[in-house]
């Protein structure tokens, strides 16, 4: 069990209906690791990256039911938690070759944004604060490089499609507009290409045997010790 610090003053949540104690300044995920819940799925970056935690929950005395990421949002007393690791939606598939970017293309594979009624819920219900509904709009209204560039930092954690009254799923569009924009108006870059020559022609064949065969005691120092990049 999480260690519990002195200062921490302990409330109450209800997760998937039952009650439980647990210091408030946690996490929604580090809560329901306290009382003894094992993510088996919906955990994975921890760090707000990913989007596998997304997470409904209602506060007390409220009759609105919010969203976030449970490893960013923190637990308030009387909350009732329910986690939505997976939300079901109908990705669409298609092969970019020969697809143009424009709205006709976006409108042919989902063409239910046309019944977008600007209501922005999406973008209230997004974690990562993206105008969820601007990249929508500019979707229908074929501007790729502006829906691209708005929806880049979806995480694809579904909250936006669970809150949409039109029953639009917002991040599948977004990902077909940076794929496109990606192709069609900017191309690979220059780095890539050079790196993916270089993996064809076997540079980092010894190294990636090397980790292949290490033992997992030696793969985890050598993961630890690793040079990493500033942020």
């Amino acid at each position: 069990m999480m260690r519990l610090e002195s200062k921490d003053e302990m409330v109450t949540i209800f997760v998937m209906g039952k009650k439980h104690s647990v210091p408030g300044s946690l996490t929604i995920m580090k809560a329901m690791e306290y009382t003894g819940h094992q993510f088996r799925r919906g955990a994975g970056c921890r760090g707000g990256f990913c989007g596998a935690c997304a997470t409904l929950y209602r506060k007390k005395g409220g009759y609105k039911l919010e969203g976030a990421l449970a490893c960013q949002k923190i637990v308030e007393d009387g909350m009732y938690i329910a986690q939505i690791p997976f939300s079901p939606t109908d990705k669409k598939t298609y092969k970019l070759e020969g697809l143009k970017p424009d709205a006709p293309t976006i409108m042919e594979y989902y063409p239910e944004i046309s019944r977008c009624l600007a209501c922005n819920t999406c973008t209230k219900a997004c974690p990562q604060d993206i105008a969820v509904m601007d990249y929508v709009q500019a979707s229908l209204r074929g501007d790729i490089e502006q829906a691209a560039k708005l929806s880049f930092d979806c995480l694809s954690c579904g909250l936006c499609a669970v809150r949409c009254p039109a029953e639009i799923v917002p991040y599948n569009v977004g990902m077909l507009a940076r794929r496109l924009y990606s192709k069609y108006m900017v191309g690979p870059t220059q780095h890539v290409l050079n790196r993916v020559k270089e993996i064809e022609e076997g540079k980092y064949d010894s190294e990636v045997k090397e980790l292949m065969t290490m033992p997992l005691d030696k793969l985890k120092v050598k993961y630890n010790t690793r040079d990493k990049v500033a942020e």
